[in-house]
């Protein structure tokens, strides 16, 4: 058998070789994660078996089925037209983002926060070109929504998978909405946030209003195609909620619903391939292996350790909150939201069984700190994806996203203590 030998030490210089290399995007996120493992030498052994568990890790299974349950959605035009359904009533500015905002939200909660926003894009762009408003001032909310959104349950955002999966080494689990707790109060303030102080500092940038428009064409899609995925999605969440009564795991039940609609032809087995985003599935499941290896290693004791020693060993709750916040908060603006929660999460667990805490409430703040990722446009795929097609410049994503990273701070600091105590 072969081995990856990695020691405690070296194993903490190379992830702090994975954050230099994930921030100045010299390699792809799958290939460092795996990096890490290759390339430290020491007296530790890790198999090459376990380096690569984490891709029949059962979460890994589920997100691969939701983004083809949610790729048959996209493709065949369901979230288009709800899109276009909601935004034609509203009539102001104001309203139109605050109808914008919940249908993401909402829809980001129960698919793919990153696909979801993907596909409302060019649908509020049309509605910027149907109004007269500018977009610039309509995409921000829609894309902070649908970081907001992925809040709301466990298949929202791939950092609630990741804590689910941490959460699960130690005996632990989240609920499926368990996420919403925390997820609809910041979504409810989000909203709050851009119809009063966030509306008057949105940019208006004079982005040119007749780029084309790459709507699903659900014209053409069979109408019963649109009846049986939106039906498949209605059941598969129930499904997910109600797994203990029907005994089966989530990634089972998620996996019957991505094959029916493969089996029922709603979608071909290519438009299904496509829908799987096989770099955050790399990144995933190598990511799982390296918080293994931090775990094996002892390079998450070692970091913990020193976050402790910052703290002191009998840290307040409100100090170890404010710690695990703020970094949770700055490292995922400048890197992957998701490879700060896979980096985050194993160190979290350290800190918690080392400090007494409770793991649920550090994974939880972390989960709600690598949501933040609103002040540059690097954090979310959904920053990057609006930056162009707003006309935004960087410090726009500074002006608009930095009170609304403090008022989520301030939420998380007042119902974090209620609903996940740390002791």
């Amino acid at each position: 058998m072969r081995y990856i030998y990695v020691s405690s030490y070296d194993y903490v210089v190379a992830i702090g070789f994975f954050y230099c290399h994930v921030c100045l995007g010299k390699n792809t996120f799958s290939g460092n994660g795996h990096d890490c493992l290759y390339y430290s030498g020491g007296d530790r052994v890790f198999d090459v078996k376990t380096a690569f568990a984490g891709f029949i890790n059962q979460n890994v299974i589920l997100f691969v089925a939701m983004f083809v349950v949610g790729g048959a959605l996209f493709e065949t035009g369901v979230t288009d037209k709800i899109g276009s359904m909601v935004t034609r009533y509203a009539r102001t500015e104001k309203q139109l983002i605050v109808v914008i905002m919940l249908v993401c939200g909402t829809l980001s909660g129960l698919l793919s926060n990153t696909g979801t926003a993907a596909v409302l894009i060019p649908v509020v762009i049309g509605a910027a070109m149907k109004s007269g408003y500018a977009r610039s001032r309509l995409l921000m909310p829609l894309a902070f929504a649908s970081a907001l959104g992925g809040n709301l349950s466990l298949i929202g955002s791939p950092g609630n998978l990741i804590a689910q999966s941490a959460l699960e080494q130690v005996g632990q689990r989240f609920g499926f909405f368990e996420y919403a707790k925390l997820g609809i109060p910041m979504l409810a303030c989000g909203i709050l946030y851009f119809v009063t102080i966030g509306y008057r500092i949105l940019p208006k940038t004079n982005a040119a209003q007749h780029q084309s428009v790459n709507n699903i064409k659900a014209q053409a899609c069979p109408k019963y195609k649109q009846v049986i995925a939106l039906s498949v999605l209605i059941l598969t969440v129930l499904g997910m909620i109600f797994e203990k009564q029907l005994g089966l795991p989530i990634a089972i039940v998620g996996s019957i619903g991505a094959l029916s609609l493969i089996v029922t032809r709603v979608i071909t087995e290519k438009q299904a391939y496509q829908a799987i985003d096989s770099q955050t599935i790399f990144l995933f499941g190598g990511t799982l292996a390296l918080a293994k290896a931090l775990e094996t290693t002892g390079a998450g004791a070692i970091m913990a350790r020193s976050i402790i020693a910052l703290l002191g060993q009998q840290a307040s709750p409100f100090l170890l909150l404010s710690a695990v916040l703020i970094i949770s908060c700055v490292l995922t603006n400048f890197m992957s939201n998701t490879a700060t929660a896979a980096l985050l999460m194993p160190i979290g667990l350290s800190i918690a069984h080392s400090m007494g805490a409770d793991p649920r409430a550090v994974l939880m703040a972390i989960v709600i700190g690598c949501s933040c990722a609103y002040a540059t446009p690097v954090g979310t795929p959904a920053n990057m994806m609006i930056f162009s097609a707003g006309g935004y410049k960087f410090v726009d994503y500074v002006k608009v996203g930095l009170p609304l990273i403090l008022i989520s701070v301030i939420v998380s600091f007042i119902l974090l203590p209620v609903f996940f105590p740390f002791y």
